[in-house]
């Protein structure tokens, strides 16, 4: 297994046999009709580099169908190619936008339940589409990027006061490699879980599907989006964020 810096997240996550009942992205990643029900939560991911948001080889597109596979009722779960952020933006303001009147108000706001995540332009992705549901007063559970790249005008390292938590996955080696750090704009308002290395220079993976460029360039970013361990870690994250707390730990919750 791939090594990490510092001490690994516990993985583990309550089992619900809930399906998914959203429909997928249309090919120009748009969405064409809102879920039936109430959404209780919103899960978004974005693909790294050129990578279409329906490659089922690539880190982000799997997670989401795994995540998909069982699920609390009322979660949506959707994949972004990374330049389809304005996509995702408005989706997730028309679907917190309960009443269907076009605006939002401080309640529908304050119920906001978001998780992002994403991969290369798709963690960079992550942070400004954080940042923009922050001018709005919209909060996020979680963030994570993954081997985080950003394009020549975008700021991948700062997370905005609106993000619960924060979760940085990176490998050091490589053309492109990922960003080592990422910190709290405001530390009393967001949590960093961590900043977590990965080596495969000392454990590889083999990744399925990937391009000649890939394999031969950028070998161990490539490991990082198609890495099962890493995503299974990611996948813990979110689903510790949108699957209820057993009734028993509800009741008695543990310090």
């Amino acid at each position: 297994m791939p090594h990490f810096s510092r001490s690994r997240i516990p993985f583990g996550a309550v089992i619900l046999a809930v399906a998914f009942p959203y429909p997928l992205l249309a090919a120009d990643g748009t969405v064409s009709s809102r879920p039936a029900g109430e959404v209780s939560a919103i899960v978004i991911g974005f693909t790294g580099g050129f990578v279409r948001h329906d490659n089922l080889h690539h880190g982000p597109v799997k997670l989401a169908q795994q995540i998909r596979k069982n699920i609390p009722k009322g979660t949506y779960v959707q994949v972004f190619e990374n330049r389809h952020r304005k996509t995702a933006y408005k989706t997730i303001l028309r679907l917190l936008d309960r009443d269907h009147d076009g605006v939002l108000t401080d309640e529908e706001k304050a119920q906001a339940r978001i998780i992002l995540f994403g991969h290369s332009w798709g963690a960079s992705a992550v942070v400004l589409l954080a940042r923009e549901l922050n001018r709005l007063g919209i909060p996020v559970l979680l963030t994570v990027q993954v081997d985080s790249v950003a394009k020549l005008w975008q700021h991948d390292e700062v997370i905005p006061q609106n993000v619960a938590t924060a979760v940085n996955f990176y490998q050091p080696h490589g053309l492109i490699h990922g960003r080592d750090s990422i910190r709290a704009a405001d530390p009393s308002k967001t949590q960093i879980l961590g900043n977590y290395r990965f080596d495969y220079r000392e454990a590889s993976v083999k990744c399925e599907g990937a391009s000649w460029f890939d394999r031969n360039i950028t070998p161990s970013h490539m490991q990082s989006q198609c890495d099962p361990h890493l995503w299974a870690q990611v996948e813990s994250l979110v689903r510790q964020r949108i699957e209820p707390e057993p009734d028993h730990l509800a009741a008695n919750p543990q310090p």
